[in-house]
């Protein structure tokens, strides 16, 4: 399965190939950049200490060569590359976050006509803490105060994160709620006392920071948390890696982790 990578320098992209290049199943068939990277013509295994013979490039016609696109950058890139994929069949595991509705729609419209899979987070463990947290929901109830943390490196740009955005959905849809009039963000001065039905949420930046999340359930007498830390960028690589494996005979549709793992 041949496989490309937009934003083949940075942080994820470097992960990514690095990933690829050690799975016997897989090829890289193109390490994207934007126009002016001061990475452009470089070989993209080097980034992996293994030079494989593919150039770092920013044409997105090479995307024609490619069975899938892993795409870790932002909305704006992730969307334009989206335009391309679509135009050459080219599937996509979009693991980009703070789309707008909007945006979110045009992915949606998009997966009529190509194989999606689109999750805020590509870690197995995160996504095996979404099960958790739908279950714990579930069982604990609206006796129990929802808070959720998140904590990651000074570089990034959203928050809160769209795995802890996720754990939110999935904790209100368990629970019943709309997370759009429950959830709320920091808090600051008298607030009064806690309302029950409300969902927080908590951003942590700082560092080199990989990602952590905790869903805290807050009881009478009790606290259930769960909690999940990534301390390498590999977790999220192997799971868009599986991703990918997932849409290889899959030509249309919108899924998630959750679809990929089975655990629906």
């Amino acid at each position: 399965m041949r496989v490309a990578v937009a934003g083949a320098a940075g942080r994820m992209g470097r992960t990514l190939i690095e990933a690829i290049l050690g799975a016997p199943d897989l090829k890289l068939a193109a390490a994207l950049e934007v126009q002016g990277s001061a990475h452009l013509g470089h070989d993209a295994g080097e980034f992996a200490g293994a030079p494989c013979g593919v150039r770092v490039g920013a044409d997105l016609a090479a995307l024609a060569d490619a069975d899938c696109l892993i795409d870790f950058t932002r909305p704006e890139g992730t969307l334009a590359h989206l335009d391309r994929c679509l135009a050459s069949g080219t599937g996509m595991v979009i693991g980009t976050t703070g789309f707008t509705a909007e945006q979110k729609q045009r992915i949606a419209d998009a997966a009529k006509r190509i194989g999606i899979v689109f999750a805020p987070n590509m870690a197995i463990g995160v996504n095996a803490a979404f099960k958790l947290a739908d279950l714990a929901a579930r069982i604990l109830g609206d006796a129990y105060d929802v808070e959720i943390i998140e904590a990651h490196h000074r570089h990034k740009v959203d928050a809160p994160s769209g795995t802890a955005l996720k754990l939110g959905e999935v904790v209100a849809s368990a629970l019943g709620r709309d997370l759009k009039t429950s959830a709320i963000y920091g808090r600051e001065g008298i607030t009064g006392e806690r309302d029950a039905k409300t969902i927080a949420f908590h951003a942590l930046r700082g560092g080199d920071i990989v990602g952590e999340h905790t869903v805290m359930f807050a009881g009478v007498g009790e606290r259930v948390e769960i909690t999940v830390r990534s301390g390498s960028r590999m977790t999220y690589a192997l799971g868009a890696l599986r991703a990918c494996r997932f849409l290889k005979e899959r030509t249309s549709g919108l899924y998630d982790m959750q679809d990929v793992l089975g655990l629906r």
